[in-house]
């Protein structure tokens, strides 16, 4: 481990698929998660740009406008408790060879200004069995009032939510045995 706790691995492939172009009034991170199950089941989990609520516990519900592709938009309703109640959120890039996803927020109600993310997936093996490694960045403006760490902050603190619930859900699927992606759910 390096000193700010990437493993040379995770930093590889933070430089190779997680460049985000910053201005001065912005913030950015990336964080990782190391979950106990193969990558064809996250990655099913991951790529559903039209279905992020399977694992994303803010979401209550999402609609694509049109056919799943890059520059498509989704709305998405946001769970009450947090500072926001919708988002416009448009696809960026989805990548099936490389397991790569990402999102540009376009609209809605919240403070999430010029917010783009990435989401890559890796196989790594944890405990002698398939796992994955899930790397997700990001690049948003720092809203008026707030501080660069403050706002990275509160986005890495909604990240790492999203994160673990995908772990959660991804290793209660593995368990199960469910080795085939989930697309067909």
């Amino acid at each position: 481990m390096n000193s700010n706790g990437f493993s040379s691995m995770e930093i590889e492939f933070i430089r190779k698929h997680h460049r985000h172009h910053l201005t001065e009034n912005q913030c950015s991170s990336a964080l990782v998660k190391h979950i106990k199950a193969p990558v064809p089941l996250v990655w099913s989990l991951v790529r559903r740009f039209d279905q992020p609520q399977k694992y994303k516990p803010f979401i209550s519900r999402c609609v694509v406008q049109g056919n799943l592709e890059i520059g498509s938009l989704r709305e998405v309703d946001v769970k009450s408790g947090l500072p926001a109640t919708t988002s416009t959120e448009r696809l960026e890039l989805l990548d099936d060879d490389e397991h790569i996803l990402s999102i540009r927020i376009v609209g809605g109600d919240h403070r999430l200004r010029n917010y783009s993310s990435i989401i890559s997936v890796h196989p790594e093996v944890i405990d002698g069995r398939p796992g994955t490694l899930v790397i997700e960045s990001f690049v948003v403006d720092v809203p008026e009032g707030n501080t660069k760490d403050e706002t990275c902050y509160f986005v890495e603190a909604l990240i790492k939510c999203n994160l673990k619930s995908l772990a959660d859900v991804s290793e209660r699927l593995a368990l199960q045995d469910r080795t085939e992606p989930i697309d067909r759910m």
